[in-house]
């Protein structure tokens, strides 16, 4: 997937959301454009570079299953409230977030990316909130539609 550029307005799209929704860490998610697998690009708020090194596969992790389902995913008690093994949720453990809402990114179409915005608190996202990542979402639909349907910068 074509690699996120300061000068597109991804990062700043991703700023501005850690301070309007008031959480701890955004970061966003692409599939690869060769096979399945989903990789975490940019992240704000970040503990460490543990994100950059994180791969799932589809329908694995919360970006893969947002990305499979094409559906948004709010976790309130990690992990407490999860299906699954807590291992299959690696950016909840590398960032210590608690919660956490994200909601996928479509380009033609299909959803190839994932928003995700988290606390390291339990927490319920409300729907101001969730409307934010949403619009957020849009944004960065835009600002990176033209470089992957385009086939890169």
């Amino acid at each position: 997937m074509t690699e996120i550029t300061e000068n597109n307005g991804v990062m700043e799209v991703c700023n501005q959301l850690l301070k309007e929704v008031g959480c701890d860490f955004v970061a966003l998610a692409l599939q690869n454009e060769v096979g399945p697998d989903v990789r975490w690009h940019y992240a704000s708020g970040n503990v460490n570079d543990k994100y950059k090194r994180i791969t799932v596969r589809f329908g694995k992790g919360i970006a893969g299953k947002i990305i499979s389902s094409g559906s948004p995913m709010m976790l309130s008690d990690f992990p407490n409230d999860i299906y699954g093994k807590v291992t299959d949720h690696p950016i909840m453990l590398a960032e210590k977030l608690i919660s956490c809402y994200a909601v996928p990114l479509f380009f033609n179409g299909s959803p190839k990316g994932v928003l995700l915005v988290g606390k390291r608190v339990s927490y319920t996202f409300s729907e101001d909130e969730q409307e934010q990542v949403k619009e957020s979402a849009e944004s960065v639909e835009q600002l990176l539609g033209s470089q992957i349907l385009g086939g890169g910068a």
